[in-house]
């Protein structure tokens, strides 16, 4: 019987333990989405968790709209990422990288102006925040077909300028209403091409960067990120589970390492399912390692592994304030609480300043 604390092999990478760092924006880069110092620190506190999926990392401008959030286009940011990956490196963990396109939620006002990609002609519900505060969401375009070459190959350059940084491999965002989930999800997905209407159609993008992905980095190096039971800035499917069990069955055939999904519980703390969790089903269809993630505490992930319905689990919010947190787990030490009002900010207050607990961790220290 597995447990949290015991290795295990992820494709190509070998992990100390089974409790593993979510990725969590933090809008700590600059203006022009280049990482900051402090970042290095940020992340090398976290290097006892067997794995850190970094924040979500802009392919390019035209996918990026957060303000503060970093990307990996330029030269610039992927040397601002080589000194993130060096330190949690030499602190003795291991960091993959979460690549990102928004579609449809980058607001005009990061584009110069330009109209956001998506899957079809729809606004996203609510409002964007940009450097000049609340916008609301604007019409996207639909991607044409002739514009997909040359998304794949931005998707193939975040990639290959992943690697020179350092990571030791890549996850691709498909989840939580970004561009891939815009595409596989039927309440934003009008099309009439080969990449709308049936379930395999819808999951044809996904497949295609997928393969992208893997053939610079590796399919054993390669991930895939994905929410089929909730509902995500107004993105949802009627049926998610038949869908999502054929996009686990086409990632299992590109023989990628890992897939996480992301599913709160119907009564959720941080988001909420519409329906039940579609991991069960996942699971049998999907051959490589597979990462839960939402509202887990150290009893219900430890029941999730021993039941086998899942090889790892991915932890965000207590790993904003626990840095040690595998210690802390595995010693029973009581959880900090982080402030929420500095989840998001520039500054230094609530990003590195979490102190470790005093109780010694032997799943890092010597």
């Amino acid at each position: 019987m597995a447990s949290l604390f015991e290795p295990l092999r992820m494709g190509a990478i070998h992990l100390p333990n089974r409790i593993l760092m979510a990725p969590m924006t933090r809008a700590r880069g600059s203006r022009e989405h280049v990482p900051s110092v402090r970042m290095a620190d940020y992340y090398a506190q976290r290097a006892s968790a067997g794995l850190i999926i970094s924040e979500a990392i802009g392919i390019s401008q035209e996918g990026l709209g957060w303000a503060y959030a970093t990307g990996i286009w330029t030269a610039e940011q992927t040397a601002g990422w080589r000194a993130i990956t060096d330190a949690v490196h030499a602190a003795g963990g291991l960091i993959i990288a979460q690549l990102w396109h928004m579609g449809r939620v980058v607001h005009p006002s990061f584009l110069d102006g330009a109209q956001p990609v998506s899957s079809s002609v729809t606004t996203a519900p609510g409002f964007a925040h940009t450097y000049l505060g609340k916008q609301p969401y604007t019409q996207a375009r639909a991607l044409p077909l002739e514009e997909i070459p040359r998304l794949l190959e931005d998707f193939r350059h975040a990639a290959r300028n992943a690697m020179q940084a350092g990571f030791d491999g890549v996850q691709i965002h498909a989840a939580n209403g970004y561009l891939i989930d815009q595409f596989l999800r039927d309440s934003g997905n009008f099309r009439v091409d080969a990449y709308g209407g049936s379930p395999e159609n819808r999951v044809r993008l996904l497949r295609e960067v997928t393969e992208v992905v893997a053939d610079v980095v590796g399919a054993d190096r390669t991930g895939v990120r994905l929410t089929p039971s909730s509902y995500d800035q107004g993105v949802r499917d009627s049926d998610p589970t038949p869908l999502f069990v054929v996009a686990a069955t086409e990632l299992s055939k590109v023989g990628i390492a890992h897939l996480e999904l992301r599913e709160p519980p119907l009564n959720g703390t941080f988001g909420t399912s519409e329906r039940p969790p579609s991991a069960p089903a996942i699971r049998t269809a999907f051959k490589g390692t597979l990462i839960l993630n939402s509202d887990y505490d150290y009893k219900r992930a430890t029941a999730s592994i021993e039941a086998g319905e899942s090889d790892a689990i991915a932890f965000g919010r207590p790993f904003i304030a626990n840095p040690d947190l595998p210690g802390r787990m595995l010693h029973g030490t009581p959880l900090a609480v982080a402030d929420m009002a500095t989840w998001f900010t520039q500054g230094d207050d609530g990003y590195g300043d979490y102190p470790n607990s005093e109780v010694r961790n032997p799943l890092k220290d010597d």
